[in-house]
């Protein structure tokens, strides 16, 4: 807790000197932050929409973080769970009657979507011996130019090809949202969902142990008769099988349509979510909620304050550091007490 507040207070520090010296005021700053994300019951819902793919990215990141990989590639994940997502719903658009069970169809093809291009990543790294981080960073690229090119190609709107992406689906195809709460009650159920399940996986099944065996000592591991690659692709399917789903929520609850910028880049965000949450489930959701909140928060910046809305990316790269700089600062101490020598308290007496 110590080390949470130390934190805190290092950023709120060092936000707080950038925006003076931005001429900027910081308390009428952080007061737009809070009224932009939490200010009414529509920017609530609004921030909410965010944490939902945010978390399910933020889940499947964790079952490669366990075995120690970097899934950069959870970014076109998304994509390609969205693309799937959007040929699934396209398919049955004749008949929009059947919409629950299109949607149904669209969150399998999604997740399975999402596997399949984590588990292309997961074969470069252990049968071809790519590094997992620049094989990630080369499928988002080649993710990216798919939705474009379907977005411009086979699915561009009737007549035209239009940046705003494809033909926006019918309203039977959407997850739709009581016009009270705003929110789709079925994407915060499957948000919950990935929680409780990636949680009871990672702590209290042979998938959960297994995958900390490996990544902490693939060669022991491999010694007890466990398949370290395997158990790597095993984990990339997990990531990219959540991270497609959220593709599909972004298609089916939020944009009702493929768009080119369909991530969000909540894939690396979701990153820092893992990272500043020390990779512990249970601290995921709020601080999650917190990015979200920065996230649509700085939205209100530029209106308000004439503030770049980057602010809330300099807060979360900001807390990211600090936490990271904590435990290198814990580690030398650990490290610096391991190697002082031990002395008895006889030798101190004498």
């Amino acid at each position: 807790m110590q080390d949470v507040l130390l934190t805190a207070a290092v950023v709120f520090l060092f936000t707080t000197l950038l925006l003076i010296a931005s001429d900027a005021p910081p308390l009428q700053a952080y007061h737009q932050l809070f009224l932009g994300s939490l200010g009414s019951w529509a920017k609530f819902s609004q921030v909410v929409k965010v944490w939902i793919p945010l978390t399910l990215c933020a889940c499947g990141l964790l079952f490669t973080f366990r075995i120690g990989l970097w899934n950069i590639g959870v970014e076109g994940q998304v994509m390609l769970g969205a693309v799937f997502s959007t040929w699934a719903l396209r398919a049955g658009s004749d008949s929009p009657e059947s919409g629950a069970v299109l949607i149904v169809l669209s969150l399998a093809a999604s997740a399975l979507g999402g596997a399949l291009w984590a588990a292309v990543a997961g074969f470069l790294k252990t049968k071809g011996g790519v590094n997992e981080i620049f094989a990630g960073l080369g499928l988002n690229f080649v993710a990216q130019g798919i939705v474009l090119w379907l977005i411009f190609g086979p699915w561009k709107q009737p007549g035209v090809a239009s940046m705003s992406g494809t033909e926006t689906f019918p309203t039977e195809l959407w997850l739709s949202a009581p016009a009270l709460l705003r929110i789709p009650p079925a994407a915060l159920a499957i948000a919950a969902a990935a929680l409780v399940a990636s949680g009871l996986i990672l702590h209290f099944t042979w998938i959960g142990l297994y995958l900390k065996a490996v990544g902490r000592n693939p060669g022991a591991a491999f010694l007890y008769g466990l398949k370290p690659a395997r158990l790597m692709v095993l984990a990339m399917l997990f990531a990219g099988g959540f991270a497609g789903l959220a593709g599909n929520l972004q298609v089916t609850a939020v944009y009702h349509r493929l768009i080119p910028a369909i991530s969000s880049n909540y894939g690396y965000l979701a990153l820092l979510v893992v990272m500043l949450a020390n990779y512990n489930i249970w601290l995921m959701a709020p601080v999650a909620l917190f990015f979200a909140c920065l996230n649509v928060g700085s939205i209100q910046l530029p209106m308000m304050l004439h503030l770049d809305s980057s602010l809330g990316g300099v807060i979360q790269g900001a807390l990211v550091l600090a936490t990271l700089g904590m435990h290198g600062w814990r580690q030398i101490k650990s490290t610096r007490a391991a190697d002082r020598p031990f002395i008895s308290p006889f030798e101190k007496g004498g």
